[in-house]
């Protein structure tokens, strides 16, 4: 029987780990392990300054072993000491809002423990559904309709299992529509999800301090994740792990310029 690992970044108490849970448990054995709390955008950040501590919860019919660290820790300690061993396959989500752009994929929980997945030599799904802002830090069961995200998930899980990846590709970054408008496309990333800004407050005693936020971008252009998830569409982008960019070009840009490295 297959061996499924689930994790996430929203903490083990979110619907969306929930749902992921529903739509694989027929498809092998599933273990869920998952940060004890929220944990978005802190990337594939690993907890190596200080001790992990796994709690064992029960939720319902689901076991979840709730992991005092990142997403990244929940991963390695799912793989090295709850299963024991690699399993058939990792799936991270469903995340609690989209995740979309060259930004996301570098700051999200959600893909980075996917992507440390595919480090430890697992196939891997990161897998996330767009909310409106109000929605996607939620920290109770709150009742969302996550029917279609359950379906696509549970359809490329099994293509997965039964097939492995695509060749060259380490994670399938799968991101759900809020209004579904029919289709699926295999995408690229956008440059930027957001624009970033900064703003200052004050506190009751006048001294100041900041939030980082920004205005989702409406729309990019086509054949990008951003504009297939505006156009009511399911996107799903093939992501690899070797960020190497183009070596040839580096190598004229330094003769160009004339620099010689010994």
């Amino acid at each position: 029987m297959p061996k499924i690992l689930v994790t996430n970044d929203d903490g083990f108490y979110s619907a969306g780990l929930k749902a992921s849970y529903e739509a694989l448990k027929d498809l092998g054995e599933v273990y869920v392990v998952a940060p004890l709390v929220q944990k978005s955008a802190v990337g594939r950040s690993m907890s190596v300054m200080e001790p992990i501590r796994v709690s064992e919860v029960k939720i319902n019919d689901m076991r979840v072993y709730a992991v005092d660290g990142t997403p990244t820790d929940a991963v390695i300690i799912g793989i090295y000491e709850i299963i024991g061993e690699v399993p058939d396959l990792v799936v991270s989500g469903i995340n609690l809002g989209e995740n979309l752009s060259t930004e996301a994929v570098t700051t999200s929980g959600t893909v980075g423990a996917a992507l440390e997945a595919s480090s430890q030599g697992a196939p891997a799904i990161a897998i996330s559904q767009e909310m409106d802002d109000s929605e996607k830090f939620e920290f109770t069961f709150k009742p969302f309709d996550f029917s279609l995200a359950k379906k696509v998930l549970k359809t490329l899980a099994k293509i997965v299992l039964d097939r492995g990846m695509p060749e060259g590709v380490d994670v399938l970054n799968v991101n759900v529509p809020a209004r579904f408008r029919g289709g699926v496309e295999v995408t690229r990333l956008a440059r930027r999800l957001y624009r970033t800004r900064v703003e200052r407050r004050l506190d009751p005693r006048g001294r100041s301090y900041y939030w980082i936020t920004g205005d989702e971008v409406e729309d990019a252009e086509e054949g990008t994740d951003i504009h297939a998830i505006r156009s009511g569409k399911i996107s799903i982008t093939p992501i690899t792990i070797d960020l190497t960019a183009n070596v040839e070009s580096l190598r004229r840009w330094l003769h160009e310029g004339e620099i010689e490295l010994r």
